[in-house]
């Protein structure tokens, strides 16, 4: 399947802002869509496709960082570049610490635009990746018995089969064929591979 290509949101209530932003960016080769209004983005369903948004701060109804926030939630965010006229510090640190790639005042230059444009659909794409591998190490990791998972936990913290089995009230056998299981299963080829899995996925190493 080929990828879809990057989309760049506009949420803005300016019409003619968002009609020059537009044509500066598909002028430069991006696909644009447009949005007077945080509303009007959401109910476009975005996440769906790659790509980012240059959000205002200040419109009618819900904020730049009401949207903002509603986007963390949501399970395929897309990153954020706040351009706005309304920009101070406080702003801008409180759009930083939410996430925020960027933020920007108006006018903005065109090459400062373009190069947030592009830093925010890296890391979209980053970001997608990322999502992507934990989700199938987690189906991998689902495959697990019960039993499997307390092996693995022990395996993880370092410890070698015979104190694992000890621990567990099974024999260093029984053990040794719940790792082979577990590696199988998880398609790694070392410890440390599992142990990067399980680092991927928050289990934490047994005290």
């Amino acid at each position: 399947m080929t990828q879809a290509r990057p989309v760049v949101h506009i949420v803005d209530d300016d019409h003619s802002f968002r009609t020059a932003v537009t044509r500066l960016l598909r002028a430069a080769d991006y696909e644009v869509r447009s949005y007077a209004s945080a509303a009007e983005f959401i109910d476009g369903e975005p996440c769906a496709t790659p790509g980012c948004v240059l959000l205002d701060l200040r419109m009618p109804g819900a904020s730049g960082f009401d949207l903002q926030q509603s986007l963390a939630n949501r399970p395929e965010p897309l990153p954020i570049i706040f351009l706005t006229g309304h920009g101070d510090i406080p702003a801008s640190v409180r759009a930083m610490k939410a996430g925020a790639v960027d933020f920007l005042t108006k006018p903005v230059q065109r090459g400062t635009l373009l190069r947030a444009v592009q830093t925010a659909l890296e890391r979209d794409a980053e970001e997608r990746k990322s999502r992507a591998i934990l989700r199938e190490l987690q189906s991998r990791y689902e495959t697990l018995t019960a039993r499997e998972r307390e092996v693995l936990a022990h395996v993880v913290s370092g410890k070698l089969n015979k104190q694992i089995g000890f621990d567990l009230g099974t024999t260093e056998r029984t053990i040794k064929a719940h790792r082979a299981s577990i590696m199988d299963k998880l398609g790694v080829q070392s410890v440390a591979e599992l142990v990067r899995m399980a680092q991927h996925l928050g289990i934490e190493p047994i005290p």
